[in-house]
């Protein structure tokens, strides 16, 4: 696979609108309550008639303080005991869901995201991995990880992930700049950061993570360069580079945050510019969409083997997977159905006090949309849509089937982000950063969808 990137300031300006991520299609926009508990045990059923095995993301909500860009589903409380209740609940939940799936499905992933998973005790836990491995057989060679906020991992912390399971991490960092940490109310030192990475490297955690964030109030390209610099000392297997995306009427949190203190546009290309060339410079590899990594990481060898995956966590390294969300609001992919928990907790609360699955939404797919996230997903994971692959699992033509589209980015051909022939599509390294816009030709929801909250592309 060509790794070759090129950052053509005038595309990237030109092109840069709103749109999915793609970690699903179709996306959760479309996501419908007239999908419930019935849709998704029938959709277990017939995932159990395959070998495929299985990944579990858990949502843990808690956070201690609020970080004001922040959009993600969570609880902010300094009241330890509120976890109580809720890991009371997730454990019934596992019981519930582990019911359904056949124990010789073999867990080969798994994720605690948040909120800041990091708020549980040491103790909490153990017993929630304990209980996991009740209901599901985890795998002993399995990538495990978990979400780490430094100025929540205690002295022993990092050592007792380790031994109940974990392997991989990610760590957040956002930003070093102390301007920057007060706007956004993230106080986190360096000192705290490089402590916990440096106990993960003792502890043997087989991959670490940065996450870093562009967009941020008072961030210029020099300063985003100081904190880039300090942890590219460390040298961590990944990177994920996220766009701050200011949506103040969607999150509450946001609206914290002064419009006039964001960088400019100019700006913020800028930084996104100066990151990129510097990342690349130290060998690291455009995975895709906000992420970087080593060669020798797992999801650089993915994406050279052709089994990379894109999901609700990012990119994933297995594409045959059945996902299992557990906890509030998370979101799983079983068989060709997606389906969401309740996003407020009392109503998670109330289902499985009734001995019920928290399921309250999701979509079954359509052959149209089987093919489509096919499609979708091989041009977000590897740049490249090869017509006879689709053809061999689809049976379809693909010039026939997407003549449109083919036609619309004839667009894009001439602009130079991508080059179609009569067999396949190869973006070109111009391409890259603007993927989401290719893969929006293909999603046939956005032509009929009224105005969406979409982040922009860069």
């Amino acid at each position: 696979m060509d790794q070759t990137l090129i950052f053509d300031s005038e595309l990237i300006r030109r092109y840069d609108r709103s749109g999915p991520r793609y970690t699903s299609y179709p996306t959760a926009v479309q996501f419908h309550e007239q999908f419930g508990t019935a849709d998704y045990e029938e959709a277990v059923k017939k995932s159990n008639l395959t070998a495929r095995p299985l990944s579990l993301y858990f949502h843990i909500p808690f956070c201690d303080t609020v970080c004001y860009y922040c959009a993600c589903n969570k609880v902010v409380t300094k009241d330890r005991n509120k976890s109580t209740p809720y890991l009371n609940r997730l454990r019934r939940e596992i019981a519930l869901q582990g019911s359904l799936f056949d124990r010789g499905r073999t867990v080969e992933q798994l994720h605690w995201g948040g909120g800041t998973p990091t708020f549980l005790s040491n103790r909490e836990m153990e017993v929630l991995m304990e209980e996991t491995r009740r209901h599901f057989s985890l795998s002993e060679t399995g990538e495990y990880s978990v979400e780490i906020d430094p100025r929540e991992a205690r002295q022993d912390t990092i050592a007792r992930l380790r031994s109940i399971g974990f392997n991989r991490m990610s760590l957040g960092v956002q930003d070093f700049d102390p301007n920057v940490q007060r706007a956004v109310n993230r106080i986190q030192s360096e000192e705290e950061t490089h402590r916990v990475l440096e106990t993960a490297r003792q502890e043997g955690f087989a991959s670490i993570s940065i996450d870093l964030m562009y967009g941020l109030p008072f961030q210029t390209v020099k300063s985003f360069q100081k904190t880039l610099e300090k942890v590219l000392a460390f040298r961590p297997d990944r990177f994920s580079i996220f766009n701050y995306a200011h949506l103040p009427e969607m999150f509450s949190p946001q609206r914290r945050i002064h419009i006039s203190d964001l960088p400019s546009a100019s700006e913020k290309l800028a930084i996104l510019q100066s990151t990129i060339e510097r990342l690349t410079s130290e060998g690291y590899l455009y995975i895709g969409m906000d992420h970087f990594a080593v060669p020798e990481d797992e999801l650089a060898k993915a994406q050279r083997s052709g089994t990379l995956y894109r999901n609700f966590q990012g990119y994933s390294t297995h594409s045959d997977a059945d996902l299992i969300g557990f906890g509030v609001t998370s979101i799983g992919k079983v068989s060709n159905a997606y389906s969401q928990n309740q996003k407020d907790i009392e109503k998670y609360y109330a289902e499985i006090d009734l001995g019920r699955l928290a399921v309250f939404r999701g979509i079954a797919l359509d052959t149209d949309d089987v093919i489509r996230c096919d499609v979708i997903s091989d041009l977000i994971c590897h740049f490249y849509l090869d017509y006879e692959k689709i053809k061999k699992k689809h049976g379809i033509d693909c010039n026939e089937y997407f003549g449109s589209e083919i036609s619309e980015l004839a667009i894009m051909e001439a602009d130079g982000l991508l080059s179609i022939s009569p067999t396949h599509i190869q973006v070109q390294p111009r391409g890259k950063l603007l993927i989401r816009n290719i893969c929006m030709v293909f999603d046939r929801y956005l032509r009929n969808q009224k105005k969406q909250h979409f982040s922009k592309v860069i």
